[in-house]
């Protein structure tokens, strides 16, 4: 069975120096201003960047609301090196797994991953785990890639001979399912042909 986390891991230590700029970055940065919007019409203390790698979106959630209690989480150790050089003391930022976030229960009012999602293998238990770590009333936003149907299809074949960690792009239908079964009131649409935003509340 082939180690999605590893490879994951791998890939992402690779791409860290340059992830911010580079090609390989460029969805995520498109995903930003979306999920920059969604957080500015709830009301938040504290968030949870699931995923977090640089720390590009933590920043920026920062820059605009600095009294928010902010943490990232991210499987790469060198992501998570260039997250906290960036941050400083303004974000907790820990090297961890989406599975087994190292953080109490109930503990944050808004949880986001941007461009992460289609990495983890055990989605179900991730989901699980970011439901456990929000507050009651608190909220999960999800931007993540997806392609148009035939090719979705093709690239979910040829995901599994790929080195990027990459397990299965989604579409709105599935993604709803999926977050459904742990979130209420999930709603997820397509916002380009290569972009998903999806929200559930705990």
């Amino acid at each position: 069975m082939r180690d999605y986390k590893q490879l994951s891991q791998e890939s992402f230590d690779r791409q860290a120096p340059t992830y911010d700029t580079a090609s390989y970055g460029a969805h995520a940065r498109t995903l930003y201003p979306i999920l920059l919007s969604q957080i500015g019409q709830i009301p938040h203390d504290s968030l949870l960047d699931v995923g977090c790698g640089t720390g590009a979106l933590l920043w920026e959630i920062l820059r605009r609301w600095p009294d928010t209690r902010c943490a990232g989480v991210d499987l790469s150790g060198e992501m998570t090196a260039r997250a906290r050089q960036r941050l400083e003391s303004q974000a907790e930022i820990l090297q961890g797994d989406a599975e087994r976030l190292p953080f109490p229960s109930g503990h944050f009012s808004v949880a986001v991953c941007s461009d992460s999602f289609h990495h983890y293998p055990a989605p179900a238990l991730a989901l699980r785990e970011i439901h456990r770590v929000l507050r009651p009333g608190g909220v999960f936003l999800l931007g993540d890639t997806t392609a148009p149907i035939p090719l979705r299809q093709l690239m979910n074949l040829l995901l599994p001979f790929g080195h990027g960690g990459d397990v299965r792009l989604y579409s709105p239908k599935e993604l709803t399912a999926l977050l459904s079964e742990v979130f209420h009131g999930v709603e997820c649409r397509k916002i380009s042909a290569t972009s998903l935003l999806a929200w559930g509340l705990k």
